[in-house]
């Protein structure tokens, strides 16, 4: 199967993007969870073990019921991220397929993908996001535990993502900053409601 190694991202405006990988919503589908196993075998397999702290299925695939983009989203969590640290994980990630989205590469973050074919769209495709462990738990973790637990938010949620999917089809920048306001309201509301706990 064809991956993202084909496709140099970083050569692409977000409108090429947009018009060769469209935005497509489909119901919630349980083989998710599964592919998100099998990846994380992969991934920590890969992975240097004194390197890796943890691996977390995020983004709407891994919430039980709720519509998404077939992408499966997976937090790695490192204890470093030093330049050659960023170099070795890029090496081995690419030995299972993935390919680094340089333009997404920040100082304790790095994006890569896997499964992008130009010539099928409807190929299984993944996005793993490289975080540098931090002392609090990541966004995503909030936000997805909450949705697991909320049917109205979850349902309001996938509303909203339909809705936007329908304006923003060849657009995937503005599709995700349009769901910002709505993600942001919840993860800072459970990061509060966290930290009085604590």
């Amino acid at each position: 199967m064809s991956n993202v190694l084909n496709i140099n991202f970083d050569n692409l405006t977000s409108e090429q993007i947009g018009k060769l990988f469209p935005i497509q919503i489909v119901p919630y589908n349980p083989d998710w969870e599964m592919l998100f196993v099998q990846e994380k075998a992969l991934i920590t397999g890969a992975l240097s073990a004194n390197v890796l702290i943890n691996v977390e299925h995020i983004g709407s695939t891994s919430i039980i019921g709720l519509a998404a983009k077939s992408t499966i989203d997976i937090l790695v969590e490192v204890s470093n991220l030093s330049d050659v640290i960023k170099q070795d994980i890029t090496q081995k990630l690419e030995t299972i397929g993935y390919g680094n989205m340089h333009n997404a590469e920040k100082e304790n973050a790095m994006t890569f993908g896997k499964g992008y074919d130009k010539n099928n769209i409807y190929t299984q495709t993944y996005h793993v996001h490289i975080r540098k462990k931090g002392n609090t738990l990541q966004d995503e973790i909030y936000f997805r535990d909450y949705l697991r637990k909320n049917a109205d938010a979850r349902n309001e949620y996938a509303a909203l993502k339909y809705k936007l999917s329908e304006k923003y089809r060849f657009n995937r920048e503005d599709y995700t900053q349009a769901k910002t306001e709505f993600i942001k309201k919840i993860t800072e509301q459970e990061k509060q409601k966290n930290y009085e706990e604590v």
